[in-house]
């Protein structure tokens, strides 16, 4: 009897299907904060968010894995990212207090919303030009928008579950009762993270952390650590970490451990030579060319 072979399935395109559908869980949560914030379910709405930024993370790593990845997908994934993360926490804050401003509270909320726009777009064009890698330059937007997030989602948890066991969560729980505090909060929270996604301070990046001084038996240590944190108190923790990583940036700026990013290529014009449509792939090619012909001697 003939020995079988085993022939592996052509999928085809089929790779592009699933970071694709995980990009549309995305979009999907980012619609669904909305919907929860005109109801004033704000806690929902936060939470929402925080699901979002899972499904952001998830659909990289399963094109990267799966090798789907593809310029549809990465555009895709833009479009998504500026309601998930540009739209639906503007449209939190505005809800939750900022309404009670008037033409200034609209006013800052459409001020996140632009500068998560401009921070999407300069990404996408550092991606195409092939200086993406490494560092972020400014602020993330899915992490401007968790800070949100968590902050809404925190002072909702407060109102609704106050710690008593704990004094310090009772005086911030009386703190953030007064909406007036909230507001101001708020106030100053919209232009801030717009500020820094737009900024050129760079944020330290998964990519470029390196775990190898660490052993791995503290480092699992220190993980453990952390989830307990955050099962203890998630709100209260989740705002924690976030708001450090957003203030991280500018802290290292001004003790020297980083520079500031330069973004000037971004406006470079198009060569009347060159299409408009050129895919990103060409771009990045063309880089990497360059690259290796100043290398030369």
């Amino acid at each position: 009897m003939g020995s079988k072979r085993f022939m592996t399935p052509k999928i085809g395109g089929a790779v592009y299907i699933l970071p694709n559908l995980l990009t549309t869980g995305n979009l999907f949560f980012g619609f669904f904060s909305v919907v929860k914030s005109l109801h004033g379910n704000f806690w929902e709405a936060g939470i929402a968010i925080l699901l979002a930024s899972v499904f952001d993370i998830l659909d990289g790593r399963v094109a990267r894995l799966t090798n789907g990845t593809s310029e549809f997908g990465v555009q895709y994934d833009s479009l998504c990212d500026l309601l998930s993360f540009g739209l639906a926490p503007a449209f939190l804050m505005y809800q939750f207090g900022l309404n009670s401003m008037g033409r200034v509270g609209w006013i800052l909320c459409f001020v996140f919303l632009a500068c998560g726009a401009l921070r999407l777009a300069r990404f996408n064009v550092q991606s195409a030009i092939g200086k993406a890698h490494g560092d972020f330059t400014g602020l993330p937007i899915p992490m401007a928008a968790t800070v949100v997030a968590t902050f809404v989602a925190f002072s909702v948890d407060l109102q609704s579950n106050p710690d008593e066991d704990l004094w310090i969560i009772q005086k911030i729980a009386e703190f953030l009762d007064k909406d007036q505090i909230r507001n101001f909060i708020l106030i100053g929270m919209a232009p801030t993270l717009g500020l820094l996604m737009v900024s050129n301070v760079a944020y330290r990046s998964h990519k470029s952390m390196h775990f190898s001084i660490v052993k791995p038996f503290r480092l699992l240590a220190i993980l453990v650590m952390v989830v307990g944190l955050l099962a203890a108190k998630p709100e209260m923790f989740g705002f924690l970490f976030c708001l450090l990583y957003a203030l991280s940036g500018p802290f290292e700026w001004i003790i020297g451990w980083k520079k500031l990013e330069n973004d000037d290529d971004i406006f470079t014009p198009i060569d009347d030579n060159d299409s408009v449509m050129e895919t990103r792939s060409d771009l990045v090619g063309k880089s990497l060319e360059a690259r290796n012909n100043k290398d030369k001697p």
